[in-house]
C-alpha cells in the first residue's frame, strides 16, 4: 500500500517525525516575500474555478506544460479554462521528481481535502469537486491566506504604489498584517534611458514634484520610502543579477543623470556606476529606518527574446545565471558596514554554486548587534525545492547557525503556495531527526524542538520585529 503524502511525509526518522507533528506544525506562518497581488486580497472575491487560482500566472506549471509538449492555446492563450486545466492534469504525472509533483498534491490535499492523484482520469472530478468549494466563503482569497495559519504577509511594491489596497485592507480589520515591500528596481533601471525616463516622469506625477537633477530624483524616492514607512512597510526588496558596487563620485551620477534626463546615451561603466549609486542610497534608507533589505541574485531573465515579445516578461522564460557574486557584495556590504549604514539583510542565491560562498559572506558582517543580522536567505525560486532546501540548510550549518535563519517564503505569486512551508518544515525536522538518530547530535528533543520553533517562526518574529 502506497504511503505517497501520508502525515509523515518526508519524515523518515521517528525523532524527525516527532520534530514536526509536536513542534513544526502548529507554527503560525510568517511570509516575509512574495508576490500576491494586493488587490484581489483587498476585493476577497472567490476564483472562477480551479484553472484561474491554480494556473494563471504559475510559470512553474507553464515551464512544465511546454516541456512536456502541450501548445502555447491551453497555457496562456485562448483555451477554455477546462482545457487548460485538462492539459496541466495530463501534464502532471510527468512531473515525477520535479517538485511541482509534491506541491500539486499536497495543495490539493490542505486546501481541498482531495487525495486523489492528478492524471487525465481524475481531471474532471478533481476540477468539479475543486471548483464547488471555490465558489463557497470558506475560498474567498482572505480565508484562504487565514486559514493556513499565516500571520504576516509582504507584497512586492514598486515606488510608485500608491498602496491604497493595502490601506483598504488594514482598514478592513483583516486578521492578517498584508505589508508593503518596497522594491525600486526600475528606479535605478539605467540600461533602458527611455524606460527610465518615463518611470521618472511617472514620478513627478506620483510625488508632484518637479524632477530635472540628481537631488530632485534621490527626494522624490526618498519621499516614497516614507510613504510606504507610513503605511507599514518595513522591508525593501531587489532582483539583480549581481550587486553593483563601482566606486563613484556625486559628481558623475549627477552627470550621468543629467544625460538620462536628456536621453542621452550611456557607457557601460556609467550605467553601473549609476546602479551602484542607487543601491547605496537604498541602502541607506532602509537603515535610517531600521528596515529589513532583501537582495535577490543571480537569475538570467527573459532568455527567450521571442516569446518575451509576445508575453512579456514573467511568464517561465528565466533561468539560473552564473555571475559573479563574491567581490562586489563584499564591497557594497563592506562600504555600508564603515560607515555604520549595514541594515538587516537578507541575501538569496539563484546558482547552487554560490552556496558556500553565501553561507560564509554573511559572517563577514554579522557584527552581534543583532542575532543573525546578515541572513542567508532559504533556498529560492529554482532552489525551492527537495534538493535545494536541504543543500541550502546543511551550507548555513556548516558555514554559520542554522538555528538562526529566519525560515521559509513562498516568494509565490498564487494563494495555494502555503504548503512550501510545510515541505521546508519537514525537511528541517528530518535534518535534525536523521543527526540524532546517527548518534551526531544528542536527543535533547525539548532544545532541538525549540531551535526547530525558531526556524519556523520565532526567528522571523523577532527579526523583522512585527507584533504577532
Amino acid at each position: 500500500m502506497s504511503n505517497f503524502l501520508d502525515e509523515n511525509f518526508l519524515l523518515k526518522t521517528e525523532t524527525a517525525r516527532r520534530l514536526y507533528h509536536d513542534y513544526a506544525k502548529q507554527m503560525p506562518i510568517i511570509d516575509y516575500h512574495c508576490h500576491l497581488p494586493p488587490d484581489q486580497i483587498a476585493a476577497n472575491g472567490n476564483f472562477a474555478n480551479l484553472t484561474q487560482i491554480w494556473l494563471y500566472g504559475d510559470h512553474y506549471k507553464w515551464r512544465a506544460m511546454r516541456a512536456n509538449g502541450v501548445n502555447e492555446k491551453y497555457i496562456t492563450g485562448n483555451g477554455t479554462d477546462y482545457e487548460k486545466f485538462e492539459q496541466w492534469a495530463a501534464t502532471v504525472p510527468y512531473t515525477m521528481r520535479n517538485p511541482l509533483y509534491h506541491w500539486t498534491h499536497l495543495e490539493l490535499q490542505r486546501y481541498f481535502d482531495v487525495h486523489d492523484i492528478v492524471s487525465s482520469t481524475t481531471a474532471k472530478k478533481i476540477y468539479d469537486e475543486c471548483t464547488a468549494k471555490l465558489q463557497t466563503p470558506e475560498f474567498k482569497v482572505r480565508s484562504l491566506i487565514q486559514n493556513m495559519n499565516v500571520k504576516v504577509v509582504c507584497t512586492t511594491d514598486d515606488p510608485l504604489d500608491n498602496l491604497e489596497y493595502h490601506q483598504q485592507i488594514k482598514a478592513d480589520g483583516y486578521g492578517v498584517k498584508i505589508l508593503p515591500a518596497y522594491r525600486p528596481d526600475k528606479a535605478m533601471a539605467a540600461d533602458d534611458v527611455a524606460g527610465l525616463n518615463a518611470y521618472i516622469d511617472k514620478l513627478e506625477g506620483v510625488t508632484n514634484t518637479s524632477i530635472s537633477t540628481f537631488d530632485d530624483y534621490l527626494s522624490a524616492l526618498k519621499a516614497r520610502h516614507d510613504y510606504f514607512a507610513a503605511n507599514g512597510c518595513s522591508v525593501s526588496d531587489h532582483g539583480l543579477e549581481q550587486i553593483y558596487a563601482e566606486d563613484y563620485t556625486d559628481a558623475e551620477i549627477s552627470a550621468i543623470f543629467d544625460t538620462i534626463r536628456a536621453n542621452g546615451v550611456l557607457m557601460p561603466m556609467e550605467i553601473l556606476k549609476f546602479k551602484s549609486a542607487m543601491l547605496v542610497y537604498f541602502a541607506e534608507w532602509d537603515h535610517e529606518k531600521g528596515w529589513v533589505q532583501q537582495f535577490h541574485l543571480g537569475a538570467l531573465r527573459n532568455n527567450n527574446t521571442r516569446m518575451l515579445s509576445i508575453l512579456g516578461p514573467d511568464t517561465g522564460w528565466d533561468s539560473i545565471g552564473d555571475f559573479s557574486q563574491a567581490r562586489m557584495l563584499s564591497k557594497f556590504l563592506n562600504r555600508l558596514d564603515t560607515q555604520d549604514k549595514l541594515a538587516k539583510t537578507i541575501i538569496y542565491n539563484l546558482n547552487p554554486a554560490d552556496n558556500e560562498l553565501m553561507a560564509t559572506m554573511i559572517g563577514n558582517f554579522n557584527d552581534g548587534s543583532v542575532a543573525g543580522k546578515i541572513q542567508f536567505g532559504s533556498a529560492w525560486w529554482f532552489l525551492d525545492q527537495k534538493d535545494g532546501m536541504i543543500k541550502q540548510m546543511n551550507a548555513l550549518s556548516n558555514m554559520g547557525l542554522l538555528s538562526r535563519l529566519v525560515g521559509m517564503l513562498t516568494d509565490s505569486r498564487s494563494f495555494l503556495s502555503y504548503p512550501r512551508h510545510e515541505y521546508f518544515r519537514r525537511l528541517l525536522c528530518n535534518l535534525f531527526g536523521d543527526d540524532v538518530e546517527n548518534g551526531e547530535l544528542p536527543a535533547d528533543i525539548e532544545w532541538i524542538g525549540k531551535v526547530v520553533q525558531d526556524i519556523c517562526f520565532y526567528n522571523a518574529k523577532n527579526y523583522f520585529g512585527w507584533d504577532v
